[in-house]
């Protein structure tokens, strides 16, 4: 079967024929066979037909070196790239870092289909946001931590690994649960290693953290793509049943957390930008319980493996944006990452 799709792709490349097959037709949940784990072979088929879709080295490298005159801007990683040019990972860093200041981590693209989050973390520093906050704080920006998944416009990365899961690959799975760690991803360790080595450096480069938040979005894609992908991927049996997608923004609370104010203030500089995500007749949002107006509650960030307990920070949080809604623009996604950055850091 793999050497067939390869020929299959092969032919696309050369020559156009009715017979070959394109390989966006090839759905996730059609790889492999049903209640079986994938092996290398449904990975690498799954890999070679996710199709690039735009491109990192043209739409996010630019943007960040435009960031060179007014913020720091350091090379922190790279992911391989098959044959092609690895991809450089960047962090923006305000500058006059500062011991005397508390520190702010901003990430995005850790799923790299979530375009707003890539977007919204660029639109913050380029706006004169940073800058200004700047005076009370240390901020750096992770803008597109998985650039491969960008690039194909995926959840997962190069390895079928989701990236936002491999923070902790240690961490406890628990049969059932919506949010369980995968295993550690480069994108993971590329974040953490910086963090150490800044953690490490008795410099001014040091950090106290005091807020991280970390900019996704949820998509209609999660219920018709990834979450099919995922139980072929992991040999989970079919469900045709879709999970209702809420339409508006929300926020995922840690329950170490317990902030609820700094949420209630983020949900109101966010409302003045797009609509916040009613809960469904249960009094859910993707299935979670609500703690507050826009809020769910999941448990401790760090043992799931998210990106958002990749540090202590007592204020920390993961912002989802619905870029599907009629009632939203991709300017006001972006726009409405910013606002929750603006909320969290005034409160």
């Amino acid at each position: 079967m793999y050497l067939l799709l390869h020929v299959v792709l092969t032919v696309m490349t050369v020559a156009s024929s009715a017979l070959s097959i394109s390989p966006a037709s090839v759905h996730p949940s059609t790889i492999g066979t049903v209640g079986k784990q994938w092996g290398l072979e449904e990975y690498q088929i799954w890999k070679d037909t996710r199709i690039k879709c735009r491109c990192y080295f043209t739409n996010v490298i630019p943007a960040v070196d435009a960031l060179k005159s007014e913020f720091d801007v350091e090379q922190y990683g790279e992911i391989p790239n098959d044959d092609e040019t690895p991809f450089p990972l960047f962090a923006v860093k305000t500058k006059c870092w500062s011991k005397s200041k508390r520190s702010v981590l901003i990430t995005g693209g850790i799923h790299g289909y979530e375009t707003s989050g890539v977007e919204g973390a660029l639109l913050f520093a380029r706006s004169g946001e940073a800058i200004k906050y700047s005076q009370h704080f240390n901020i750096m920006i992770l803008p597109c931590v998985s650039p491969w998944g960008y690039e194909r416009i995926q959840r997962w990365n190069a390895k079928g690994v989701d990236p936002n899961r491999s923070f902790n690959p240690d961490g406890e799975i628990v049969p059932g649960r919506s949010f369980n760690p995968e295993a550690a991803t480069e994108e993971s360790a590329a974040v953490i290693q910086l963090l150490k080595r800044m953690g490490a450096d008795d410099s001014n480069s040091s950090c106290d953290w005091i807020c991280h938040l970390d900019l996704h979005e949820t998509t209609d894609s999660d219920e018709t793509e990834f979450r099919p992908a995922k139980n072929a991927r992991d040999g989970l049996p079919v469900d045709n049943e879709k999970g209702e997608i809420p339409d508006g923004f929300y926020l995922v609370q840690d329950e170490t957390s317990p902030t609820p104010e700094w949420f209630t203030a983020m949900i109101d500089s966010v409302r003045k930008v797009t609509h916040i995500a009613p809960a469904d007749k249960d009094g859910n949002i993707i299935g979670e319980k609500i703690s507050q107006e826009g809020v769910i509650k999941v448990p401790d960030k760090k043992s799931l493996g998210l990106c958002a307990g990749v540090t202590d920070a007592p204020y920390r949080t993961t912002t989802e944006v619905y870029p599907d809604s009629p009632n939203a623009t991709p300017i006001q996604c972006n726009q409405a990452q910013v606002a929750c950055i603006q909320g969290a850091l005034d409160y």
